[in-house]
């Protein structure tokens, strides 16, 4: 049955020949096709080196026509971690405003479906619209992904795979490969896959523990910005990973304690007076919250008193810079890894 609107829902890091062809089949089978292009809200890391606004320029390549004419439509699906109900109401949202924009209504509504490939658990959204139908696309070219052709990529002898790119999109990545993003992304790989070598021996997948820190005062959260790889130059919370020798809590207080050096005016904050200030723990286990492997981290919140002088602070450790950041000025797109999201649900959707 033909429909008024199919979507796609992916991330396309990078767009490849198996997206083209759900596409491809998308336009055959409806009247517009809208493209949900996910992690709109990402800072770059080697997952999501691309920012919405390069994903969609690749995507328009291959559409120029289709794009040009709103038969595709393609827009920004941001990523709420920790909260599905929020990103499928994005969903709902999004898809909502793009049929009432072609002139749809309650009253005459669109046959709308969502349409990709049911290939593994990254598809399961196929199934969490039940006011939609669902198209499913055969996988014509065997099996591969996007984690391959960027494992490829972002290496000591970068490879393009023609054969599983489309034109347009082969063309976009060897011109890329001289920009500065390039750079930052090749440079983040490397790291990773030298940290990863050292656990190659390992019996089994090594699983890690880290410790952050959400301090807030007067409105505002204390953030650091990253040294080093990975998310060099980033805005993070003030963390790292555990002692053996010490309980999680005494573990994100020094870390907080060293890499900002939090001070009144009698001087460094006590560790004893701190935990006097903690308001709330949480733990964060998205197995793809770091390239490094997978990463839990205990968050606690700490809730410093009012002042019209926010304490000091002064980067040291592994950080470059120390600041308080107004919470409304935060930013998704220049926040590690997944330290925006955390910031989120630790101060109850606050933002």
């Amino acid at each position: 049955m033909r429909q008024d609107i199919l979507v796609f829902i992916g991330r396309f890091q990078p767009f490849h020949i198996g997206h083209k062809s759900v596409v491809d089949h998308a336009l055959a089978q409806a009247d517009h096709v809208v493209i949900l292009v996910g992690s709109g809200n990402r800072a770059p890391s080697m997952r999501d080196p691309w920012s919405f606004e390069q994903r969609k320029d690749m995507i328009k390549a291959c559409y120029p026509y289709q794009v040009n004419t709103k038969k595709l439509i393609i827009r920004p699906l941001d990523d709420t971690l920790y909260n599905d109900e929020a990103w499928t109401s994005n969903v709902q949202r999004g898809v909502d405003s793009e049929a009432e924009a072609l002139g749809f209504s309650q009253n005459e509504p669109a046959k709308i479906s969502l349409i990709g490939h049911n290939k593994d658990n990254t598809s399961y959204y196929l199934k969490m619209f039940p006011q939609w139908g669902s198209v499913n696309v055969p996988n014509e070219f065997g099996v591969f992904n996007a984690t391959d052709i960027r494992d490829a990529y972002f290496k000591g002898a970068p490879v393009i795979t023609h054969d599983i790119l489309p034109e347009p999109i082969s063309t976009y990545l060897k011109d890329y490969m001289t920009s500065e993003g390039f750079k930052r992304i090749f440079a983040e790989c490397s790291y990773v896959r030298n940290y990863k070598a050292a656990w190659i021996n390992a019996p089994f997948p090594p699983s890690f523990v880290t410790v952050d820190s959400v301090v807030v005062q007067s409105g505002h959260v204390l953030m650091i910005r990253r040294g080093g790889h990975p998310g060099k130059g980033l805005l993070a919370l003030p963390g790292g990973f555990v002692d053996h020798n010490e309980t999680l809590l005494n573990s994100a207080i020094r870390e907080l304690r060293e890499e900002t050096r939090l001070a009144d005016s009698h001087g460094p904050y006590p560790m004893g007076k701190l935990k006097g200030f903690l308001a709330g723990h949480g733990v964060f286990d998205d197995p793809k919250r770091s390239v490094r492997g997978y990463t839990l981290t205990h968050a606690f919140l700490f809730r410093l008193p009012p002042a019209k002088k926010l304490m000091k602070v002064m980067a040291d450790d592994d950080a470059v810079d120390a600041l308080w950041v107004p919470i409304g000025s935060l930013d998704s797109r220049d926040c590690f890894e997944d330290h925006y999201f955390i910031i989120n649900k630790m101060l109850d959707g606050v933002k």
